[in-house]
Formats: structure tokens, sequence, C-alpha cells
């Protein structure tokens, strides 16, 4: 039996348990600094989860953050990480104060940031961050690919990849986490596999319009019966902008067509909040006023992504090379109307 901490009870961290115990692993959820209501509102609902609306194991220990040193006394055998992108500074500093170097970490957390006008992965950063408090040989390993939170936690089938730059690393990770629902696919390109599991959340929300931008005259009735047309190009275009885009930050291409690209992508673009905002935008409303009429409870990935490197984004491309992306930036972070730019 391992022992394995999960830090952030939001949706995707609480769902990850449900593997992790299911393989007789003594595993502790924690909530963050912000999550205490929430802690306090699972425990006292018989474990069940508010987002996920479904119970969480009783095997399960589920503990506030006051609580996190504790958890030290005893090392263990992986840490597992599921803050939002923008709690990674804080997360990587509280971690520090207990860490010892040879705990294996696993990064849930999706996104990508730009430090010193250069774009980088959430790994990276969490290296920097470690390396700031005296660790310079963190181990550190990332999960991406189509798994949608409510699917897990009910045990539907999944299968997600798992990489580090060493696979035997991987694959020990592997087996703590893993069972009969939820399968890994093993890869050693670590910066291929976060940026395609970032910028789809992008793509998800261009895809989601295709309703909206499938035609000009057509009724509702029929863009709604016929708007696949359009999303399937809009697919297409995405993953060749995503290829260009993943290969020029150094990953591999082959990672696009896999489960961090393409896989999540599908999933991502066929339902969920990124999706939703993009068919709001797909029917003219500017991003801010969709946000606040109809979406002001969630978080929205994709356009939280656009807002935090879209700056440098429109800098150091050309339209012509990511004509899709940079028409959804141009929407977000100028709260202007979304215009495509077919190529």
């Amino acid at each position: 039996m391992k022992k394995i901490l999960v830090i952030g009870a939001g949706a995707m961290g609480s769902a990850f348990t449900v593997p992790c115990v299911d393989n007789q692993n003594n595993v502790i959820l924690i909530g963050t600094h912000l999550e205490n209501k929430a802690i306090d509102q699972i425990i006292a609902n018989d474990n069940l989860h508010p987002a996920l609306q479904c119970k969480l194991s009783k095997n399960l220990k589920i503990i506030k953050f006051n609580n996190f040193s504790d958890e030290f006394k005893e090392k263990p055998d992986l840490i597992v990480i599921a803050v939002n992108s923008k709690g990674i500074d804080w997360v990587g500093n509280e971690i520090s104060k207990y860490y010892s170097e040879e705990i294996p970490i696993l990064l849930i957390t999706k996104g990508l940031t730009v430090l010193n006008n250069q774009f980088v992965t959430l790994t990276e950063k969490l290296k920097k961050i470690f390396e700031n408090n005296g660790f310079n040989k963190t181990n550190i390993s990332v999960v991406k690919g189509p798994c949608l939170a409510t699917g897990l936690a009910n045990k539907i089938k999944t299968r997600a990849i798992l990489a580090n730059k060493d696979i035997a690393i991987a694959k020990s990770i592997g087996k703590m986490i893993t069972s009969s629902y939820y399968l890994a696919e093993f890869s050693e390109d670590v910066i291929g596999i976060e940026v395609c599991a970032a910028v789809k959340n992008i793509y998800s929300m261009i895809i989601g319009a295709s309703k909206g931008l499938c035609s000009s005259s057509a009724t509702e009735e029929v863009k709604n019966k016929n708007y696949l047309n359009t999303a399937a190009s809009l697919m297409y275009q995405s993953i060749s902008e995503m290829v260009y885009f993943t290969k020029f930050l150094k990953g591999k291409e082959e990672t696009v067509y896999g489960l961090a690209g393409l896989g999540d992508l599908y999933v991502s673009s066929a339902g969920g909040r990124n999706s939703k905002m993009g068919e709001y935008l797909g029917k003219g409303l500017e991003y801010k006023r969709a946000k606040s009429e109809f979406m002001s409870n969630d978080t929205i990935e994709g356009a939280e992504l656009a807002l935090e490197i879209g700056p440098n984004i429109l800098k150091e491309f050309k339209k012509d090379k990511l004509p899709l992306m940079i028409g959804l930036i141009e929407s977000i972070c100028n709260n202007k109307k979304l215009e495509i730019n077919w190529k």
C-alpha cells in the first residue's frame, strides 16, 4: 500500500482519488487554503462532492490544508498536484517546506505561462519554484489526456498519458494510480504533452463556436442540426495549429495526434466549460458579457490561458501561422466579437 497525497479538492483532484483508492492505496485528499468550506461540506454530506455529485470513497481521508504538515511525519510515496494553474506558485512553496527530493510529484494541472518573455510549461515553472527553495533534483511527472472529472469519479473507462523524461519513473507511478477503468500510456515528451493539454482549451472554445459560425443565413434549427460540418473543419485546422505550436516549443508532433492532443481536444470540444463559452462567442457575444451573464461562477481555462499568454502570442506569431488561436486571443483580450480566420 502506497501513501498518496492529492492537493486540491476540486472536481479533477477529487475524481483522481477514486482509482488511487481502488488500487489499494492510502490516499489523502487535501483541500487548499481556499477550500476549507468545501472540505467541511464534503465531510458533512457523507463525502458527497458538490461538483461531481457523487460520493467519494469511505476509505479516502479528507483534510483541510492546515493539517498538511502532519502528512509528512510518515513520508508519502507520491504527491499529486491538482490545484488551479494560478495556484502553482503557492503550492510549490508550501510543498517545499516539508519536501524531500526522493518523493515523486505528479502534476495534473493544465496550463502554460510566460516567464521572462519565454513560454514556460507548468512543470518548468514548478521546478524553478523548487530550485528557489533549495531543491535541484525535483522529480516531476505529468498526467494528461481526455478525462472528464465526472466520468472518472463514476469509474467510466478512461485512458490518460503519463510522462516523464525517465520512462521508468512514469511507469512506476502508473502502477500506483491505474485501475481496471483508469488506464495509462507512457511518454518521454513532457513538453509536448503539457503544451497540448494547455492549448486544447483554446481550440475547444473555437470548435465550440461552430454552431454560431457555421452559417450567416441558416435558421437556428438548421444550424443545430448541421453545424458538425463546420466543427470538423475547425477540428482539422486546430490540430494543424497545435502541431505547429507544439513543435515551436520543442514538443513532438506525434504527441498532438495522441491522447494529450487529439484525444483531449475531442472530449473538451464535445462538452464542458470551454466549449460552452465558445458557443456563446460563436453567437456573437463578447467574452465579458458571456462570462458575467451565463458563466459567472465557472472557470474558463481557455480564456484564462488566452489572457495569460495572449500578449506574447500576438507579438511572436504572424496571423497566418496560428489564425484560429490568434482570432480567439484577440476576441478574449480585446473583448470583441469572435472572428474566425479561415485558412
